[in-house]
């Protein structure tokens, strides 16, 4: 599954994925599921659970904006050369609808501006309701540098 060092002395414990694309920890906790992830675009699932509601019983947002920034990486992981370095730097979500039951299922995309920016988009459905669309801003760390 992961490769933990947990070596205290460490100024950073070493983490290793099972695969380029694949689910971190954080990400498997809420559920998530890859179902594609190719060629700039990828497709991540999410069932709602009721550890992951708010207080009146709805999704919380920040499991939504999660799935749809998880899904936004996938697909640029699915065009960058594995080992890539990349964060989100900016990171904007608009809502349309509740989610009370059942999965949610984000489509993303991965748009390039050059060789260190890149632009993320997503749009979350709940069955066939959008509930919510994702844009976002990431870099990709140059290659050698710290």
């Amino acid at each position: 599954m992961y490769k933990y060092d947990a070596d205290m002395t460490a100024a950073t414990p070493k983490f290793e994925l099972p695969g380029w694309i694949a689910c971190a920890p954080f990400e498997e906790y809420l559920g998530m599921r890859i179902e594609e992830a190719a060629g700039g675009r990828a497709v991540l699932s999410m069932p709602f659970k009721l550890k992951l509601a708010q207080g009146v019983g709805l999704m919380h947002g920040g499991a939504i904006t999660s799935l749809a920034d998880t899904a936004v990486a996938m697909a640029i992981k699915s065009i960058l050369p594995e080992g890539s370095d990349f964060v989100t730097v900016d990171l904007h979500l608009k809502f349309f609808a509740a989610v009370r039951e059942g999965s949610v299922r984000a489509v993303a995309r991965a748009i390039p501006q050059d060789e260190r920016k890149i632009v993320g988009e997503a749009e979350i459905f709940n069955g066939d309701t959008k509930v919510a669309e994702f844009n976002a801003f990431f870099i990709v760390k140059r290659r050698g540098a710290e």
